[in-house]
């Protein structure tokens, strides 16, 4: 008598793949023990990357003008810090900054598989297309970022006229730079989501069109209000893009609704000749 595998007796049992709410809830509590081991474990390795990891981030202040900032006494820009314990805390944030960034793949695969049973074919391909898009729309955003940190820092340390300079502290340069590495990476997700909108059906392409201009002007105000800096060189240097990638997405819903408005007249076409065939039945 052959023996069958409990993964295949439960698949025997319930071939849908449903789960009950129970079995949902210790699902879900052992993805986030995966995750959060994931995490600490990258974190351990952050904690050794500390110092390259701190000279790429401090990379824009130290290109600002040596009279527009704080050098140390051997002559190289640095930042300090007040409280005793600031020094670990800033390593212990980089730390767990730096796992969820070189972990992403490893802990965004326990959240797919913990979804992806639940999904269709079509809402799974949906669902990959999506998260590799915004997993490369989110990283362009932070190199964008980082490519106008220097520009932006400049600008602001710049405001506060001659014979001054600034004494950073690594706290507030840490939380400025990981301000705006986040901001810009979320503002490259709105093509994403007007795409996935106009997939759904909820955001059709004569809508868009109707609010190109209004979404143009809410762009440039979204990106004078959620940049960190107050110059417009980062603001420009935010809206421009994302204005760019709005157009390719209203065209995109523009080509997409056209795709399924001649799909549908076709369908129609061959349903109305089908009606008007006889069938043997009726010819006999």
């Amino acid at each position: 008598m052959t023996t069958m595998t409990r993964g295949a007796l439960r698949a025997h049992r319930n071939p849908e793949g449903r789960m009950s709410l129970t079995a949902h809830l210790r699902e879900l509590r052992r993805r986030l023990i995966v995750i959060l081991g994931i995490v600490a474990a990258g974190a351990i390795a952050g904690w050794f990357l500390y110092d390259p990891i701190m000279t790429l981030l401090e990379r824009p202040y130290c290109a600002v003008n040596p009279a527009r900032r704080f050098d140390g006494a051997s002559g190289q820009c640095v930042l300090v810090y007040h409280g005793a314990l600031d020094g670990f805390t800033t390593r212990l944030k980089v730390s767990v900054l730096t796992s969820i960034v070189l972990t992403g793949p490893l802990w965004l695969y326990q959240v797919w598989a913990y979804i992806a049973p639940g999904l269709r074919g079509k809402e799974c391909r949906y669902a990959m297309a999506f998260v590799a898009s915004s997993t490369t729309l989110f990283a362009a955003g932070v190199v964008l970022a980082d490519l106008v940190l220097r520009k932006g820092l400049a600008v602001l340390l710049g405001q506060s006229g001659t014979n001054v300079q600034a004494m950073l502290t690594v706290n507030g340069y840490l939380s400025f730079v990981v301000t705006m590495l986040i901001t810009f990476g979320l503002a490259f997700e709105l093509p994403l989501i007007i795409v996935m909108a106009n997939l759904a059906g909820v955001l059709p392409a004569r809508v868009l069109k109707r609010a190109q201009r209004l979404s143009i002007f809410l762009i440039f105000l979204f990106a004078a209000v959620a940049c960190p800096t107050t110059d417009p060189f980062t603001m420009c240097a935010m809206a421009v893009p994302l204005v760019a990638l709005f157009e390719l997405a209203v065209l995109f819903a523009v080509v997409h609704d056209r795709r399924t408005a001649r799909r549908r007249a076709a369908a129609q076409v061959v349903d109305e000749h089908d009606d008007g065939i006889p069938t043997p039945s009726s010819e006999l």
